[in-house]
């Protein structure tokens, strides 16, 4: 499998799984089911998921990750 594949599903299942919490919890907190739940929790997602991108240097592909909660941008060694 590729990095480029692997980052792909990373940033997926990342999103998906803060988009989930976003969503049962913004509907338990206001006990109503809408269209706009999602669409905050998509926001809520998208803002607090970290980011993974794949550069190619000259040493090779490089997987890197960045993060509201990180200072900075860091490496992974994939």
């Amino acid at each position: 499998m590729s990095k480029k594949t692997k980052v792909f599903i990373a940033q997926f299942l990342s999103f998906a799984v803060l988009f989930i919490i976003g969503r049962y919890g913004f509907e338990f907190i206001t006990g109503s089911a809408s269209m706009w739940l999602s669409l905050g929790a998509a926001v809520f997602a998208t803002i607090f998921a970290p980011q993974f991108k794949v550069f190619d240097t000259q040493a090779g592909q490089k997987v890197y990750m960045r993060w509201i909660f990180k200072k900075g941008v860091k490496e992974l060694n994939w």
